[in-house]
């Protein structure tokens, strides 16, 4: 009973927020390499606790981008990852709100929709909700996709450093972050990026190292921030101790906030707790790091 109200908390405790999109970029010409002979193609589904938006069965990647007026743009990007144990995207408290927030900070935001697990119903959570009674047959499960969801942030970087001068971008100044499976997508972009596709700053959000793809930490300066609940009810606390002393231990400028209360998948979400306020620190982060203005 306590393992099946955790993976509740997992799959559904993010999903808050309301829907909102702008510009949707497909990363692809044609079916991606790994995935083309998937059939299935993408949906969205409110049948979870908080009657908020799903996206599943993603089999065409896409970002959308969120971009502030030029009066108050700042040149900064973010590629923001939801989470959903690489079965679902938490499209609104993990990305749509995050970008929001973003742009009205003068940082272009853009929302990646990564390839996931396929799912068999129009349940998704349920779906997921039931699998996730068995941990190690989950991971197992995500292995072959988890290379295709990398492969797609990694595009995604590319795709906005290319096209950072019609973005108004710097694009010295593009970021990743992701929340749980979308941080360990992040830190997966980055410990497996070139030249032409390496986030500059990284943020992973409670991220499951256990999944990441590489260890590598990189040799040129790439600050990153992390944040996460002490009682993360995956017990995700220690993992993010794991990658802040890896990335400390290298000499890489690196910020580490453990929130005692919220639980995981916290999000944009409201709780009436301090975590509530962790973006607030995460622009601090960008202020310090020069990528934002007070």
């Amino acid at each position: 009973m306590k393992r099946n109200y955790f993976a509740q908390i997992l799959c559904l405790l993010a999903f808050t927020g309301t829907a909102y999109s702008q510009t949707v970029i497909k990363l692809y010409n044609g079916k991606p390499k790994g995935s083309e002979n998937w059939t299935w193609s993408e949906q969205t589904s409110t049948r979870n606790l908080f009657n908020t938006e799903v996206v599943y069965n993603v089999s065409e990647p896409t970002l959308t981008a969120f971009l502030p007026p030029k009066e108050i743009a700042n040149g900064t990007a973010v590629i923001v990852a939801p989470g959903g144990a690489f079965h679902t995207l938490s499209i609104n408290s993990e990305g749509i709100d995050v970008a929001r927030w973003l742009t009205s900070r003068g940082v272009a935001a853009f929302v990646l929709k990564y390839r996931v697990a396929r799912s068999f119903t129009d349940d998704p959570v349920k779906e997921l909700t039931a699998k996730m009674q068995d941990f190690k047959k989950l991971d197992e499960e995500n292995a072959p996709v988890i290379p295709l969801a990398m492969a797609d942030g990694l595009t995604a970087v590319k795709y906005v450093r290319d096209h950072a001068g019609e973005l108004n971008i710097n694009p010295q100044r593009i970021g990743f972050m992701g929340f749980s499976a979308g941080a360990t997508l992040t830190l997966s972009v980055v410990y497996n990026a070139t030249a032409e596709n390496h986030p500059d700053f990284v943020a992973p959000i409670y991220a499951y190292e256990p999944a990441v793809i590489g260890s590598a930490i990189p040799a040129v300066r790439t600050p990153i921030f992390l944040a996460v609940a002490g009682d993360d009810q995956l017990k995700m606390m220690p993992m993010s101790i794991s990658i802040y002393k890896k990335w400390y231990d290298a000499g890489q400028p690196a910020e580490l906030h453990i929130y005692e209360k919220g639980g995981h998948g916290f999000g944009m979400r409201k709780q009436n707790l301090p975590v509530d306020s962790w973006y607030e620190r995460f622009g601090d982060w960008l202020v310090n790091q020069g990528l934002m203005k007070k």
